[in-house]
């Protein structure tokens, strides 16, 4: 029987209707504060709101997922605060923002000093990364709330963007013929873990040296890339049509930046890890669904746009390639395997 996110526990056609649901309540309130107007609300990758000044304000907050079982099992902290602020930053340049502050919350079962600042040495290296100072946060001990022996944690935050109206980037400019760009992502990133654990941990140990891929536990561990120099470089250099942050749901993330049509046919070569999984038993169109497959982040423009786009990249020590194209045909394509 094949594995898919839905038998793993994560139901992403439940979720996007609860959503929804979500979306249609929080809208009554866009219009309490005076001094901020909605630009642009729940369903992109940031909320905007402009204030006095003319400027816009964006936030996101996200968390890790699942990963953290991954640093359990491994007792390895230092490295998944990295995927914390990589998980809401890369969201927030998705509309052209800088980000600007950052908080972060900590909630565990217990107080353990030493395991704190491991996870906090990686918010600090993915802030000075991102160039953006971490301004607070808060640690709750809840032992009734957060189960497991030893020590159990879960990790989230909140990203705090600014941007002038001329760099923000919605998607609504995206036209056919624009080309995808792919950004290469570092390994798994943050998402997809609650099927990868059930593909991979029910025959091998976290510990287990695998050909190809090395040690399992670390390879899952593996942080996610930041994208947010070399985006908000194209951002001020480049004619941007969309950009999109490849995370839970994949490239069906792209229809958020508009209804339209988005034919992938040119992924690079499938990481090893993703191959494995694959071998487990997961089906090609659940992969491109719930994993990005190596791509962790695309960019979106007309064709005389690309050349400087890639090269922005390598400036930065991303490798990136052309992997698609936008077609008229409403959906999104992968390999001519249709997910959305």
């Amino acid at each position: 029987m094949a594995l898919t996110y839905k038998k793993a526990g994560v139901d992403i056609s439940k979720i996007k209707k609860s959503q929804e649901a979500i979306g249609k309540l929080i809208k009554s309130t866009h219009k309490l504060q005076k001094l901020a107007k909605i630009t642009h609300g729940f369903g992109h990758y940031a909320g905007i709101v402009e204030i006095p000044g003319g400027k816009l304000l964006a936030t996101h907050t996200d968390g890790v997922g699942t990963k953290v079982v991954i640093a359990n099992l491994m007792k390895k902290y230092n490295t998944i605060g990295i995927d914390c602020v990589a998980m809401n930053v890369n969201d927030i340049i998705c509309i052209g923002a800088t980000p600007i502050s950052f908080v972060d919350y900590i909630a565990a079962n217990k107080n353990d000093q030493t395991i704190f600042k491991k996870i906090v040495e990686g918010l600090v290296k993915g802030a000075k990364k991102s160039a953006m100072p971490i301004v607070g946060g808060e640690t709750a001990i809840m032992p009734d709330v957060i189960a497991g022996k030893g020590f159990s944690f879960d990790l989230a935050g909140m990203v705090v963007g600014i941007a002038s109206k001329k760099e923000m980037v919605i998607g609504n400019k995206i036209k056919e013929g624009d080309i995808i760009i792919g950004a290469k992502s570092s390994g798994i990133h943050s998402n997809g873990y609650s099927l990868a654990r059930k593909a991979l941990l029910t025959k091998y140990s976290v510990k287990d040296k695998i050909k190809g891929v090395g040690v399992l536990g670390n390879t899952l561990l593996t942080p996610t890339e930041i994208y947010v120099k070399p985006v908000l470089e194209m951002v001020q250099k480049c004619k941007i049509n969309g950009l999109a942050h490849i995370t839970g749901g994949s490239f069906t993330k792209l229809l958020r930046l508009k209804k339209i049509g988005y034919s992938i046919d040119s992924l690079p070569k499938i990481p090893p890890i993703m191959g494995l999984i694959e071998e487990q038993g997961v089906k090609q169109e659940e992969m491109y669904k719930t994993f990005n497959m190596g791509v962790g982040f695309c960019v979106i423009a007309s064709k005389d746009q690309t050349g400087l786009i890639k090269s922005i990249f390598k400036k930065h020590q991303i490798q990136s390639q052309e992997i698609g194209q936008i077609t008229s045909k409403k959906g999104v394509t992968v390999n001519s395997i249709k997910i959305a």
